[in-house]
């Protein structure tokens, strides 16, 4: 007897993963708590409904959103050939029609005679079978206790504050700086860049943040902001000095073009797994994407910043998935469990369907009795599963898919292109796709 394989939540993650396991000759049932039960988001009880956009980001070749969607679609995963069926005109982008796509995904669902779809609140993690937790953000407050209880309450977050990622070849390191405050650092190296800033500069940036467009979140906030995480647009409006006493702070910072203090300066951090990043220390924010781009380019060094990651703030909930994820997405405490989706922690749709469909194929192959295999590193699924799973944990974000989650082309390779950014992205997904199929056991 194969063990039962639950599905909590029939959002992206968890309606990719229900057919995977299907196609793998399995059965599942899927728990979908509406219409039974409704978030503040959802307006219908179809499956694998988009709530904030209806893009699935970039079909340009060899940009990071088209490598990891180009992996799913080699491999098999169902949700990515619905949406070429439901596509609309969107420029360069794979654009949807949400109702067509979403209609379409809940009637392959129900046509499986493998999957059963049980339209009922689930309160509690099962305690036996296989378990695929694919809940989402807007998880409900009593599954969210169990999951609490399961991981540790420590563990799950409840408000995603992030603050913007950039590239860390985009930084003008003529004018950014790299020093640590009073000169203090764990190592010889010091550990931020530092963007200086004369009093003229700063009032232009506190203007500018001022007059920036808010971005009206799709899901309401219910609690106030944490006063630990505060947006920096609420730092500025409660006075214009204010951000040079929180997040702006530029006491100890000795600015060697001038041997003195800025009168403001913006820390940039090292992500620890995104070597190729920096992140704005503090900079969590609400302005709309576009505004972000022209507010944050005021900042000396970052005038032709390319970011990778706008911030934002907004309820989601999530698991500190390094801490808890193997890189099969397995509960290390109990193997029997798996995430994916948002829950997880991982950011946008496609990242969703991604950890989706592996995790229908992890949960296949422990039901089978087969070993449970990673995705090659080098691969898209691969880094998007290493980051989840071994990112620093103390300060854990969520993450989309982007280049500098994926291992760095060899030495050989680098001074072979160069400076080419498009020649070195194109080397990186070839190399992906050939280890994709190398995993697959298909000649390359």
């Amino acid at each position: 007897m194969q063990p039962e394989i639950h599905i909590i939540g029939g959002g992206l993650a968890g309606s990719e993963a229900a057919m995977q396991v299907a196609r793998a000759g399995l059965t599942a049932t899927l728990y979908e708590m509406r219409p039974a039960a409704w978030t503040p988001a959802h307006k219908t009880d179809r499956l694998a409904e988009l709530v904030c956009s209806n893009s699935l980001k970039s079909e340009s070749v060899n940009t990071a959103p088209w490598l990891l969607k180009e992996e799913l679609r080699r491999a098999g995963c169902e949700l990515v050939r619905i949406a070429a069926h439901a596509r609309v005109p969107g420029g360069q982008a794979l654009t949807v029609d949400r109702d067509v796509f979403a209609a379409e995904v809940t009637r392959c669902v129900e046509s499986l005679q493998r999957i059963t779809l049980k339209r009922e609140e689930v309160n509690a993690v099962p305690r036996d079978g296989i378990v695929i937790i694919a809940s989402g953000p807007l998880t409900s407050d009593a599954l969210a206790i169990d999951i609490a209880r399961l991981t540790g309450s420590d563990r799950l977050y409840f408000y995603d504050s992030i603050s913007p990622i950039v590239d860390a070849e985009s930084i003008d390191c003529s004018i950014a700086f790299r020093a640590s405050r009073y000169g203090k650092s764990m190592d010889a190296s010091d550990d931020y860049l530092n963007c200086p800033m004369n009093r003229e500069e700063y009032e232009r940036f506190v203007d500018a943040l001022l007059e920036a467009r808010q971005h009206t979140p799709h899901i309401a906030e219910d609690v106030p902001y944490f006063e630990a995480c505060l947006p920096v647009e609420e730092l500025a409006r409660r006075g214009r000095e204010t951000l040079r006493f929180g997040p702006m702070k530029p006491v100890g910072l000795t600015d060697p073009r001038t041997g003195r203090w800025p009168y403001a300066a913006v820390q940039l951090r090292q992500e620890t797994l995104r070597a190729s990043s920096y992140n704005l220390v503090g900079f969590q924010n609400y302005m709309k994407y576009p505004d972000q781009q022209r507010v944050f380019r005021l900042i000396p060094g970052l005038e032709k910043a390319e970011f990778l990651r706008y911030g934002q703030i907004h309820r989601n909930t999530y698991i500190n998935a390094p801490s808890l994820l193997t890189p099969t997405l397995q509960l290390r405490t109990d193997s029997r469990i798996l995430f994916a989706g948002q829950i997880s922690g991982v950011e946008g749709y496609v990242e969703s369907i991604a950890t989706g469909f592996l995790a229908g194929r992890f949960a296949a192959a422990l039901a089978l009795g087969e070993p449970v295999k990673p995705m090659p590193r080098e691969t898209a699924l691969g880094s998007l599963c290493h980051y989840i799973s071994f990112a620093e944990s103390k300060d854990y974000q969520p993450a989309n898919i982007t280049f500098d989650l994926l291992p760095k082309l060899d030495e050989a390779a680098l001074q072979r292109l160069g400076r080419d950014k498009k020649a070195r992205h194109a080397e990186v997904c070839t190399r992906a796709l050939a280890k994709l199929e190398e995993y697959q056991g298909v000649a390359v």
